[in-house]
């Protein structure tokens, strides 16, 4: 009889895990402001299918950039490699037009909240990926429920229930597309990764910016259309470095992990809607607060998943054919 197989983290010395830890942190923190820049850039007017188009093309072109400056063998990638970073990068560029669609709708820091549950979308991809779920897994999701249950009721104008969907799409898309890559990066570098993710990101939105018909969604001065722009700048360099940033946190401490700490998104994001944006939650979204952050935290209290026996896992084809021994790669750290 066939005894499941435990996905168990690989030896990693502490330098290895504090470099991991301290890249998640800061690809967190930048990505925190994420919702603030490109709310600020669509109320000046631009059109959000055009925030994420420039955000992510500009982003893909300082990646380029950088490669070619430091280091021009990080183009080179295995063809199952780059195939991967295609899937991933289709299922973020995605997830990204409906990110950007979801904040012309809701307020930012609503719409982070709502964003956070992508870890949630992590345990149930690799539920599919035939892992068995943990009753810690079956709670966080409950908690991310009435979470968002909570937020909506206490909204103080009714909320935008499209944007919910929008946002919760995202979230999807983005929880897959860490998993994804977390198998590239099995092999490749970071920034190899980095690169042709947002190269793909960038060939899913790029039709969606030149051919939506839409450049600013409000009449605007020059002074303002100028001014718009450098929210979108701003943007671009924290969606280039955070990117780079989450897939060393990736590499170095698994995907959960990093997802984990998205609660440091959560705290920058608030932080600066209140300052930035005049954004503020009543006593029912706070505790629909609590229970999203609830949920995130009890990632750490997640044991290793169990893999059911037989089939491979359908993210297996990433594996490079090089290394045929590998079945089980610790995609739960």
């Amino acid at each position: 009889m066939l005894e499941k197989t435990v996905v168990r983290p690989a030896a990693r010395s502490p330098v290895l895990n504090l470099t991991g830890i301290l890249s998640a942190v800061f690809s967190a923190t930048l990505l925190g402001f994420t919702p603030i820049l490109g709310k600020l850039a669509i109320l000046y007017g631009v059109a959000p299918f055009l925030v994420v188009t420039l955000r992510t093309v500009l982003a893909a072109f300082f990646m380029g950039l950088t490669l070619l400056a430091t280091n021009r063998a990080s183009f080179f990638i295995y063809p199952a490699g780059l195939l991967g970073c295609a899937l991933a990068g289709i299922l973020n560029g995605v997830g990204s037009l409906f990110y950007y669609q979801a904040l012309a709708l809701i307020n930012a820091n609503v719409g982070q909240l709502i964003f956070l549950t992508y870890p949630v979308f992590v345990t149930l991809w690799l539920i599919l990926d035939r892992y068995t779920p943990s009753a810690v897994s079956f709670i966080r999701v409950g908690l991310i429920v009435f979470g968002i249950g909570f937020l909506i009721i206490g909204a103080h104008t009714p909320l935008n229930l499209r944007g919910v969907f929008f946002m919760l799409v995202a979230a999807a898309g983005y929880g897959l597309h860490l998993l994804v890559n977390q198998r590239v990066l099995l092999e490749m570098p970071a920034p190899t990764v980095t690169f042709y993710t947002l190269l793909f990101m960038s060939l899913v939105v790029l039709p969606f910016g030149v051919f939506s018909g839409q450049v600013f969604h409000t009449a605007s001065s020059l002074s303002l259309v100028l001014l718009s722009f450098v929210p979108v700048l701003a943007l671009a360099g924290v969606t280039f470095l955070s990117r780079l940033a989450l897939f060393l946190g990736v590499k170095r401490i698994g995907g959960l992990q990093t997802a984990l700490l998205g609660v440091t998104e959560l705290l920058v994001t608030l932080t600066f809607a209140k300052l930035w944006l005049q954004e503020t939650l009543n006593l029912f979204q706070w505790i629909g607060v609590a229970l999203i952050v609830l949920s995130i935290v009890l990632l750490s209290q997640e044991k290793p998943l169990q893999r059911k026996p037989g089939k491979s896992t359908w993210l297996h084809w990433l594996q490079p054919h090089t290394f045929p021994n590998r079945q089980n790669p610790p995609l739960l750290d």
